[in-house]
């Protein structure tokens, strides 16, 4: 008799990944600047020591947070992202040459990343017709437009934060965290999810669902840490004086 299934809840972030981490692989993971991260998740792949990762995201967060701690532990070696402006460490071993990046436009990527969830394995698209990200890409007209065509994205694992889920997988996330996670989920051929709140089935209404269980493996309860914030911008309060 086989032993008997322990569901998709882990105890922790690396127990969440035990068995799917391998130098090589690639990761796609939410998050945009450092809001939606999967903190801990990114922890457990450094703590890891895996390397030579090939790394989809939108960015690479900053020096020494979100993916910046991969770059800084020498894990990565290609990224897929669409900027790369706050992480100093990222941009000098791009410009050295000791990092391998492909930028890619921010729309194609989070299409890239859907088209490779929901099994549709090219698209075209108008942006970047004419530009580097273009070039040796296959070209097609469509309505007297020129349109290049683009791969889809699937990756070995996937790491996504969400603000609630139940304990069959169900996600739904809050406000800007709602950005590349919900692609990301659909794109790895093993998604791990780590979410503030963890409730039992049935406890999330179905229309607030956003990304279903049946795209998630594995669950960790995520650790209550600050949130950090990519930047600060404040200003003086308006007087209330008269």
């Amino acid at each position: 008799m086989s032993a008997p299934s322990k569901g998709k809840l882990r105890a922790d972030a690396a127990a969440a990944l035990e068995s799917v981490l391998a130098d090589g692989i690639t990761i796609a993971v939410g998050g945009f600047g450092l809001s939606g991260n999967p903190t801990d998740l990114i922890h457990a792949v450094r703590d890891s020591g895996i390397r030579n990762l090939t790394i989809v995201s939108n960015n690479m967060g900053v020096d020494g947070k979100g993916l910046g701690l991969l770059i800084d532990a020498g894990q990565v070696s290609k990224v897929l992202a669409s900027y790369v402006g706050e992480n100093k460490r990222f941009a000098e071993e791009y410009l050295s040459g000791k990092l391998e990046v492909e930028f890619v436009p921010q729309g194609t990527l989070a299409e890239r990343l859907r088209a490779g969830g929901a099994g549709i394995p090219a698209f075209y698209t108008r942006t970047g017709v004419g530009t580097l990200v273009a070039e040796g890409k296959p070209h097609e007209e469509f309505d007297g437009q020129l349109y290049v065509r683009e791969r889809s994205i699937v990756t070995d694992l996937a790491l996504v934060h969400a603000h609630a889920a139940d304990t069959d997988g169900n996600l739904t996330y809050r406000y800007t965290a709602r950005n590349f996670n919900p692609v990301v989920a659909t794109a790895g051929r093993v998604t791990v999810a780590e979410a503030e709140v963890i409730v039992g089935p049935g406890a999330i209404d179905p229309n607030h669902v956003v990304t279903p269980g049946v795209y998630i493996q594995r669950l960790v309860q995520a650790i209550d840490r600050v949130k950090d914030i990519e930047q600060r911008t404040v200003r003086p309060r308006p007087s209330t004086r008269g």
